[in-house]
């Protein structure tokens, strides 16, 4: 009995003084790391990406938490388990260098994401490099995705001009070239000519071809073909293209013309070369495009086209899972630089046309006014018990001049796309609202270029939109 407290107490001692020397080196260099001598040894690679089945991984490839693999995607993350891996001072898979975190190298183990570039020199090896260059060589193979088509420059481009399409994986093999088509009128695939690609594989310009009608655009490589989730020419979810009867009604009436600059038909215009001040001053007159659902009659109905709450045009159960899109041009001479685009969507009882109610559906319903979209509760035009209980409708603020303090789209149209639920997130000042629209809320649209809480230049901006619409965005 008395040599285990004799031992224990040993042991007691020994395990303080281990803790102290410890704890000192701890004080000292509290977080250094310090790579290792010698060479490693990798002796397998497990997957600790949960699940790993996305729009970059391989359509066989289904990866689960901590299986051993001898492949993935890029953009995975693997860990490598071995011996002696601090001594990896450098990492690449194929001729693609890794982002190495000391914090998650230990001598066992080595975490690292497979990069997402596409590699030029296709070896199937990991080569892992020591701070004296010495070079230790693993077989791995790096599972290349067909291409992702995410976007183009414009989708309603005309036969023969040139747009830009975006995405990953768009590689051009010497042995299987890159193709890219759009879709004919009978569904038929059309080829469109190639004119570059990007040397990161993640943009190509193509010249629309003769024929191409409204679909999707397909992508070839060597390694699988894929489709856009856009549509060339998108007609799904159309609620303006100010040609089919529906257009602004509201207090203001921007111009809606078409003219050489026309890309389809009728096109909005807003500002139109006022002078916009450097706070994005209030100037509704010039800046402002309305659709307030309803009619003048009592009780108050909506008639289609014009007049009918846009959640029966479109819909938007699911907005969250939708894109707001539009095309745009703002001509070199008339750049934008000042104020947000501040796109909102309203429910009947914050905004209508006449307001008389209750409506067709025995609900009660708001007529026109402005205080829903300054936000209700925050400005003094407010002061009446209704609207005061209004909560704040979330919407969009689009400010591209920001990046530069000025912008223009070169005298040619692009394509604007913007996710319902991550871009309808803000207040009239700029400050943060969370996302909460319901399908009840896309009744009323209102585009108005005013604050958004951040200045620029005094600007005469001259902006034309047309195909306003809600499509997948996937």
């Amino acid at each position: 009995m008395n040599k285990m407290k004799q031992y224990t107490k040993g042991l007691l001692f020994a395990s303080l003084a281990l803790a102290g020397i410890t704890l000192s080196s701890c004080k000292d260099q509290p977080d250094k790391y310090e790579v290792a001598d010698g060479k490693p040894t990798v002796n397998y690679i497990r997957c600790l990406s949960t699940e790993v089945q996305n729009y970059n991984d391989a359509a066989d490839m289904h990866y689960t938490n901590g299986e051993l693999v001898l492949e993935a995607s890029p953009q995975s993350t693997l860990a490598l388990v071995g011996s002696n891996l601090r001594s990896v001072y450098e990492l690449y898979f194929n001729d693609r260098k890794a982002v190495l975190n000391t914090s998650y190298i230990t001598d066992n183990t080595l975490i690292v994401d497979v990069p997402k570039d596409v590699p030029i020199m296709v070896t199937d090896k990991i080569y892992m490099v020591t701070q004296s260059k010495d070079t230790v060589t693993y077989d791995f193979h790096v599972v290349i995705p067909a291409p992702v088509v995410t976007s183009m420059s414009c989708e309603y481009a005309k036969a023969g001009e040139r747009v830009t399409i975006t995405g990953s994986y768009m590689v051009n093999d010497a042995g299987v070239p890159l193709e890219v088509y759009f879709t004919g009128a009978d569904g038929q695939d059309i080829p469109a000519t190639i004119n570059s690609i990007s040397d990161d594989f993640t943009s190509v310009e193509v010249t629309i071809p003769e024929g191409a009608a409204e679909g999707p655009v397909t992508m070839t490589s060597i390694y699988g073909t894929a489709h856009s989730s856009f549509y060339y020419q998108d007609h799904r979810g159309m609620l303006f293209d100010f040609d089919n009867g529906r257009t602004q009604q509201g207090w203001h009436a921007r111009t809606i013309t078409s003219s050489d600059w026309s890309i389809s038909g009728n096109y909005l215009v807003l500002g139109e070369g006022a002078t916009m001040s450097a706070d994005g001053g209030w100037d509704d007159g010039n800046n402002s495009f309305e659709y307030w659902c309803g009619d003048w009659n009592t009780p108050q109905e909506y008639p289609s086209p014009q007049g009918v709450r846009l959640f029966d045009v479109v819909d938007f159960s699911a907005a969250e899972t939708l894109n707001l899109k539009f095309e745009m041009c703002i001509p070199a001479s008339n750049a934008w630089a000042a104020g947000a685009m501040q796109i909102i969507f309203a429910p009947t009882n914050y905004v209508t046309l006449g307001g008389g109610t209750p409506d067709i559906y025995g609900d009660a319903v708001t007529g026109a006014n402005n205080i829903f979209f300054r936000c209700p509760g925050q400005s003094d035009w407010d002061s009446s018990d209704y609207f005061s209980k209004m909560n704040p409708l979330p919407r969009a603020l689009y400010r591209p001049w920001t990046a530069t303090g000025s912008f223009d789209t070169s005298d040619q149209w692009i394509t604007v796309t913007l996710p319902i639920a991550s871009s309808f997130v803000y207040s009239f000042d700029g400050s943060g609202l969370p996302f909460s629209l319901q399908e009840k809320d896309f009744a009323s649209l209102t585009i108005f270029i005013v604050g958004g809480g951040i200045g620029g230049t005094e600007c005469n901006p001259y902006i034309m939109i047309d195909n306003i619409r809600a499509v997948p965005n996937k």
